[in-house]
């Protein structure tokens, strides 16, 4: 199953243009396999309150590790409440085989919607080992190897790193189009052919990667 994601404020977006080029592509080679879609811009995920807290501590105090236990924390009309938000949401991502996220980087990072939908599916010592995911984004500047810019990349670097450090998820893949703004902002206007080259590259790769096998596109890491 796929589990499909955007976060861009924009209705119109280039984020949204490449999650749906790797989803469109990856469910004509998979028919009948599944797809669920979230839009967490239009449809937001609530942030965490103080139950969900008391959700985590159950868990983390009593050792549970198999995410079916979960509901075993919600004690308390608070604690059922919050459980509520959660289940949903957690059962999408452990019936997926691929989670897709289609997000831009706002201010070096990612959106609050997005955020949100990680912190509430997040619990303390859980893996989501086996299952892979996608990463479609666009941003402003250029911030790939060897850019001024590549340090104040805290959207890729933080995904990656979550997903590794506390999902155990290797099997990440992100697709970058870059060099958005040179659309609008008359300073990077004559980048603007870079930015349309960076867009046509990231379109094809989505589309050749929601086609491909799963085990082909395993771990990449495509910067266009």
């Amino acid at each position: 199953m796929l589990l499909h994601l955007d976060a861009s404020a924009r209705r119109s977006s280039f984020s949204r243009r490449l999650s749906k080029a790797y989803a469109d592509a990856w469910r004509a080679a998979h028919p009948g396999a599944g797809y669920v879609y979230r839009d967490l811009a239009a449809d937001p995920v609530p942030h965490i309150g103080e139950a969900w807290t008391e959700l985590c501590d159950h868990v983390l105090e009593n050792e549970i590790t198999d995410i079916a236990r979960y509901e075993e924390a919600a004690t308390t009309p608070a604690r059922r409440a919050a459980w509520a938000i959660v289940k949903p949401l957690l059962d999408e991502v452990v019936a997926a085989d691929v989670v897709l996220i289609g997000t831009p980087m706002y201010n070096f990072s990612i959106p609050s919607s997005l955020k949100a939908w990680i912190d509430q599916i997040t619990f303390p010592k859980m893996s989501l080992k086996g299952r892979s995911f996608v990463v479609t984004g666009a941003r402003g500047g250029a911030y790939g190897p060897g850019t001024p810019r590549e340090p104040y990349d805290h959207e890729e670097r933080y995904l990656r790193d979550f997903f590794k450090g506390h999902f155990a998820v290797e099997d990440v893949t992100f697709v970058h189009a870059e060099l958005v703004n040179a659309r609008l902002d008359p300073a990077l206007f004559h980048l603007r052919d870079r930015h349309e080259e960076s867009l046509a590259a990231a379109l094809e790769t989505a589309s050749s990667l929601g086609s491909a096998p799963a085990s082909s596109s395993s771990g990449a890491e495509i910067r266009s």
